[in-house]
């Protein structure tokens, strides 16, 4: 479990300005900018006083002529102050989404297999998209809130006692009032924003599977029940922001109202103390503007609090994310490329949810350059064999050997640097077929790319296509039909040429037209290639070196093709199921 689920408030806060840190010369000079705007807050009021004073009272054509213009300038500084403080902090907000989200996407690509077997999609994409978003305003609009309107509240008070200490003292009255209304209220934001971030992404997930699914949707005529799910997420989030708003605007009309109470208090004293000659016309006046300027820093003080909490329940999801504990790689031995001597030795493995094992003492030996095919029902572990290979999952039990090596003692990219991999799936990208076939080695030539097109029987589709190689072939190659994708991905496993090979059900969801061309194309991928094979069709994997029937987590029967149809056992039985004689 991430330790971040631990860490309170404040510690949050402060391991996300560490991510500020870097930029900390940007960050000064913004900060410095509002320390000016800052100071031009009581010196508003300080000119109203010579101005009411020494024009209306006196007469002065000094301050009738300067004061003015002083007004001007003030005035201009704060314009450019402001300009210079929010383009510095919008520049540092978005170099903070970018580095977050940058270090989640990494640590997404390192988490083991594991972790999305348990976790939602929508969700993971909801903390990337949405609530670093929010994370951004805790680091740099909260901070230059607290930077800025505090200062602007020494100030202003320091200039109000400076003008009269009673009046000054009686502001104090209300702080007690005002930071009670802020400790209750910042409780519930933060657990208002935390799940309302929680159910975007759920929103999100729902969403998610409508897009994917839309073509089983409407077969089933379920878009009534995708609307009612949606629309029950939705409504939810829109709950959470109305109370998130009740909660975060509650405190304006209090402050208010006890600003609206002091303020008469002043007004009935201060016109008593300018009467009786303590404080002038235009001290009274100043007190005043100060006064009320005075509100709208407390105001924003009070309010960040809202903005704060939001942002630290969107940093815990966030931070959650970055210390997941990624795939773990102990292994230290290399290997450049692989003999292809793969062997299990009573390997046994139970995924973290079951409650029993999906594999219990599984052993057998595949010889370099040879084909060994998975069979039996669905369930009985076969994928979960094929899954051990590139280790996506580590045995429970038993070890599995590369050349001899265990694959515990390999470490992750030599490992995997020596596999290939074509799943009933075609997982293509949104790119070009060049970059597809060229997935796994970028810095192939054009002439290797055609050779590996060429070996996959994808040349001859590609060539009567508009731009050839460099077509978008669409998300998840939707502008290809299903043969001419599985062909993409038989090419792309040609152009890395890995000495170990997995198939799984490679040919399973195609028709018989382009299940001829790829069983062509498989058949050249295999040569000379130490291959684990997965197939439901037996027809297809008649040619393998060795079948192994695997049966509720264990090996039941093996042996060639003729051997078992020979012993007359459950292979017989399935084999004569699927093509019962003439």
């Amino acid at each position: 479990m991430p330790e971040t689920r631990t860490m309170t408030g404040r510690q949050l806060y402060l391991r996300l300005l560490t991510h500020v840190r870097p930029y900390w010369r940007q960050f000064s000079a913004g900060i410095l900018a509002m320390v000016v705007l800052a100071a031009a807050e009581p010196a508003i009021p300080a000119l109203l006083k010579p101005i009411l004073d020494g024009s209306f009272v006196e007469g002065d054509p000094d301050t009738i002529f300067w004061t003015p213009i002083l007004l001007i300038l003030l005035f201009v500084i704060r314009g450019i102050m402001t300009f210079c403080s929010n383009v510095i902090f919008q520049w540092v907000s978005g170099r903070l989404v970018f580095d977050l989200r940058q270090l989640m996407f990494e640590r997404i690509l390192t988490l083991p297999t594991s972790y999305f077997d348990a976790s939602s999609t929508g969700n993971t994409i909801s903390v990337l998209t949405y609530n670093v978003s929010q994370v951004t305003t805790a680091a740099t609009r909260v901070l230059t809130i607290l930077v800025r309107d505090s200062l602007s509240l020494v100030g202003l008070i320091a200039y109000m006692f400076y003008l009269n200490w009673m009046l000054a003292c009686m502001v104090f009255l209300v702080m007690p009032l005002i930071a009670l209304v802020v400790l209750i209220l910042g409780k519930r934001l933060r657990l208002l924003s935390k799940a309302q971030q929680n159910m975007v992404g759920d929103m999100t997930h729902v969403l998610e599977e409508g897009v994917r699914g839309q073509k089983m949707i409407k077969v089933f005529q379920s878009e009534a029940s995708e609307s009612s799910r949606f629309t029950k997420m939705a409504n939810w989030i829109r709950r959470y922001e109305l109370k998130i708003e009740v909660a975060g605007s509650a405190h304006g009309p209090i402050i208010e109202t006890a600003a609206a109470l002091m303020i008469a208090t002043l007004i009935y004293v201060g016109t008593h103390d300018t009467i009786a000659g303590e404080l002038s016309v235009g001290g009274f006046v100043a007190f005043l503007t100060a006064l009320g300027l005075l509100f709208s820093p407390v105001k924003r003080l009070t309010g960040v609090n809202r903005q704060l909490q939001k942002g630290i329940a969107a940093a815990e999801s966030v931070f959650d994310l970055i210390d997941e504990t990624p795939e773990q790689d102990g292994g230290r031995e290399e290997i450049r490329r692989a003999k292809g001597h793969l062997a299990f030795n009573k390997v046994s493995f139970r995924y973290p949810t079951a409650d029993r094992d999906a594999l219990s003492a599984v052993s057998f030996n595949i010889e370099p350059g040879t084909t060994l095919a998975l069979v039996g029902a669905s369930g009985g572990g076969k994928t979960t064999i094929a899954s051990l290979v590139p280790r996506f999952y580590n045995p429970t039990g038993g070890t599995i050997t590369l050349d001899g090596i265990d694959l515990q003692d390999l470490s992750l990219e030599s490992l995997r640097r020596n596999l290939s991999y074509v799943g009933q799936e075609s997982i293509l990208f949104n790119d070009t077929i060049r970059a597809n076939i060229c997935y796994g080695k970028r810095n192939a030539s054009m002439e290797e790319i055609r050779t590996a097109a060429a070996d996959a029987h994808a040349l001859e589709f590609i060539e009567q296509l508009p731009e050839g190689f460099d077509t978008p072939i669409g998300e998840e190659g939707v502008r290809l039909s299903g043969g001419q994708r599985q062909r993409l991905s038989i090419a792309r496993a040609f152009l890395k040429d890995a000495p170990v090979l997995l198939l799984d059900e490679a040919t399973s969801a195609l028709d018989n037209e382009s299940e001829r061309h790829v069983q062509a194309a498989l058949k050249r991928l295999t040569e000379d290639r130490t291959t684990i094979v997965i197939a439901h069709r037996l027809s297809t994997i008649e040619h393998a070196d060795r079948i192994l029937l695997i049966k509720g987590g264990e090996v039941i029967e093996g042996g060639s093709h003729n051997e078992l149809l020979a012993i007359e056992g459950e292979y017989h039985n399935l084999y004569h199921h699927q093509f019962k004689p003439a």
